[in-house]
């Protein structure tokens, strides 16, 4: 007989009470949760400096004493109890991102930037700020103070194995790299986590954020909202941007979710919206800065940022590499926007080597924007990895590489050599693999660049009719005054213990909690509860995406005009980007100057060199590097005492100089090896048996890779006489092992 579908249960009264007296108990409860918020916002607002830090932190710093004061702060954080750090170890510095929220993100829980550097035995600092502003402070400003912490971190590190490890979020990631730019021997590697770099790439019909600033008329309402503030930008209006993005979860979901759940996630609501809520201002000539270069300007891949003393800013000068996070479930910096300066500044990975540069990306598949550096599942995988595996990101060639990471469980050979739970490889990738991503093409392009163009006439127009009289009319009182009346503050305060209304329902809720009758799971009120929550989250969605296709369709009907693209000068006869990184002719020649020095000391060197060179000739045959083969080289290091002798950096410039000259003439490097090695036939055959130790820890040598280590062990004539010079044709003398 054909199975019979179950008959649904009709609601029975029990069922109706049940449900009415928890909705019920649920109400009060989620308004004492909403008293607690507003509470905790008052409490938090009225602090001197206020920040979210799961962990102790001792000032070491305080911006506001520098010859050219700012609002920010250095701080170490003191290791929590079982936490052992290890002095030798290169110091992390984070910095917080400074986008309308208050700091401590970066440390807001134990599994947290902070928390995973400091358990792989990393000292740690933060770099924090004030709510407020000190007046006439620049981002330039901001710059040199960040370049003093860092002095001071090294300072304080003298027998640190490397530059401090820079982690800069969102906000705080293009500010890093601007004062690596201007730095770069302040750092060693930096870590970019959902940072904005190139503001107008995206894909159509997913990243609408990009087109706010052309569809608001360009910069001039940034102008007159510091205006309306007498001089001071309120973050709050860029939370609220943040908020506009996702309207079912602003208006509904968090809610919701509080509600539904309000016996296990009262907690976890009140520690977020305790940063979410802690609003901090900027002054207005530092927002106009970031709005007219950055997002709407877009001129920092580009070169196009100048400090007061004329410098221009070129990323092409940070040295350290650089590692970006970034996810594709991210839609404030989708994974363009964080990648897509490679393309601006580079026409090939040999261009990236050619400026000495290695950068490393990983891009996540669902995590929103602020899991990438708040979610603890992040923090223990991603992050955990670029902590526990820093020293191999620094010591890779330069070059492009995409950091992969597998599960510890699945990888059997040299499982001994992991650090953690997954195993790191870093491999070789191609612009190519950048631009399947998906971008711009040239009209997008044009469209743009014609929303900056006029962002500037509306500006100027704006200064130059209503400025004047916006700021007559605006004093500090009144400013004051509207910055409490934001819609964001006002649903705090509504709550919050200067409501009268409010005061009965922490004794309510006590109540509450002491007779708490829970509907049961399968109650059909309860599912009926859910679905309604679907269709309104369903419906808020829907409306979101008509939102955002009518925002791009009429940002590129009104930028794409080819009447408004000529009275604005952008050229719509060639195939070229209106904007790309100026090239230098110095540069080409301090390359070929570069390249002259390596052709002519191909043959000089000793065991070190020439271990280096053969484990690059080989690995290039395995596409990129694991954590295995670098932990394999420490412990050699440590067996050897000789090898102990070479520090991580002078490691670093040897296994750089040797890439380099394989990528310049492989057939000569090789061929001068022999030159490399000792005379005495044992010491080779040790000198190759380390060789096969490294390469054997990141698995079989299989393929191309055993082809190219047979080649290599051809040249260490392992059975044979002293190898013969190919310069002089004579006996190669013994040398000793660096």
């Amino acid at each position: 007989m054909p199975k019979q579908s179950a008959i649904p249960t009709l609601p029975t009264f029990a069922d109706a009470y049940a449900y009415s007296l928890d909705a019920w108990q649920r109400s009060v409860l989620f308004l004492d949760v909403m008293r607690q918020r507003g509470a905790q916002y008052e409490e938090h607002r009225t602090q001197t400096a206020p920040n979210v830090l799961e962990f102790e932190a001792r000032l070491v710093t305080d911006g506001r004493t520098l010859a050219r004061p700012v609002n920010y702060a250095l701080v170490s954080i003191v290791p929590p109890e079982g936490v052992s750090i290890d002095a030798s170890k290169r110091p992390f510095v984070v910095v917080d991102p400074r986008a309308g929220h208050g700091p401590g993100i970066g440390g807001f829980k134990a599994d947290s930037e902070i928390g995973v550097a400091m358990k792989a035995g990393h000292p740690c600092y933060f770099i924090g700020f004030l709510p407020d502003p000190v007046p006439g402070q620049t981002i330039e400003d901001i710059a040199l103070a960040e370049a003093g912490f860092l002095e001071t971190v090294i300072a304080r590190h003298p027998d640190a194995d490397g530059k401090p490890c820079v982690i800069g979020n969102c906000q705080a990631g293009w500010a890093v790299m601007i004062v690596a730019a201007l730095r770069p021997e302040l750092f060693g590697p930096v870590i970019i986590a959902g940072a904005p770099l190139s503001y107008w790439a995206g894909v159509n019909g997913q990243n609408p954020m990009r087109y706010s600033g052309g569809l608001l008329g360009g910069s001039w309402l940034t102008a007159l909202t510091g205006d309306l503030g007498a001089g001071i930008f309120d973050g709050a209006w860029l939370v609220q941007n943040f908020e506009n993005q996702n309207p079912a979860n602003t208006l509904w979901s968090k809610q919701y979710n509080l509600y539904s759940k309000i016996d296990t996630e009262a907690a976890r609501y009140l520690g977020f919206e305790r940063w979410w809520g802690g609003h901090v201002t900027l002054n207005a000539e530092e927002m106009q800065f970031i709005v007219d270069e950055l997002f709407i300007g877009n001129k920092l891949a580009t070169g196009e940022i100048r400090t007061s003393d004329g410098t221009a800013i070129d990323l092409r000068n940070i040295k350290s590499p650089i590692v970006v996070f970034c996810s594709k479930g991210d839609n404030i910096t989708p994974p363009q926007q964080a990648l897509d300066w490679i393309l601006d500044l580079y026409d090939s990975v040999d261009e990236i080597r050619a400026y000495g540069q290695t950068i490393v990306y990983t891009v996540h598949e669902t995590v929103g924007h602020l899991g990438i550096f708040v979610s603890a599942g992040v923090a223990r995988k991603e992050h955990g990895e670029f902590a526990s595996n820093i020293d191999l990101i620094d010591v890779l060639p330069p070059g492009l590489y995409e950091a992969v990471l597998t599960p510890g469980a699945d990888v059997f050979e040299g499982r001994e050599l992991l650090s953690g739970e997954w195993l790191m490889r870093c491999e070789a990738r191609t612009l190519d693999d950048i631009r399947a991503l998906g971008g711009n093409d040239i009209e997008d392009e044009r469209r743009f660049a014609t929303a900056a163009k006029l962002s500037e006439v509306n500006l100027s127009l704006y200064r130059t009719y209503l400025q004047p009289a916006i700021k007559a009319a605006v004093t500090p009182p009144v400013a004051e005054a509207m910055r409490s009346m934001h819609p964001l503050r006002l649903q705090y305060a509504l709550f919050g213990p200067d409501n009268p209304f409010m005061a009965w329902t922490a004794a309510l809720a006590e109540q509450v909690r002491q007779n708490r009758e829970p509907a049961a799971s399968n109650n059909p009120f309860v599912a009926w509860q859910e679905t309604l929550s679907q269709q309104v989250v369903d419906g808020l969605d829907a409306w979101r995406r008509m939102a955002e296709q009518a925002s791009e369709q009429t940002f590129h009907a009104i930028y794409g005009a080819p009447t408004l693209q000529a009275a604005l000068g952008i050229d719509t006869t060639t195939d070229q980007s209106p904007r790309r990184a100026a090239k230098s002719l110095l540069h080409r020649e301090l390359v070929d100057a570069r390249i002259a020095d390596l052709k002519s000391r191909m043959a000089q060197g000793s065991t070190c060199e020439a271990l280096a060179r053969a484990l690059i000739f080989v690995g290039m045959a395995r596409g990129g590097a694991d954590e295995r083969g670098l932990e394999a080289v420490r412990r050699l290091r440590q067996a050897h005492s000789d090898a102990r002798q070479l520090e991580l950096a002078e490691f670093k410039a040897v296994l750089r100089e040797q890439y380099f000259m394989l990528l310049i003439n492989e057939d000569a490097a090789l061929a001068a090896l022999p030159e490399l090695l000792p005379s005495d036939v044992e010491e080779r055959r040790s000198a190759f048996a380390a060789l096969r130790e490294v390469l054997d820890a990141s698995g079989s040598v299989t393929g191309l890779a055993s082809e190219r280590l047979q080649r290599v062990a051809t040249l260490f004539r392992l059975d044979s006489e002293p190898p013969v010079s190919i310069t002089t044709g004579k006996a190669v003398r013994n040398r000793k092992a660096s």
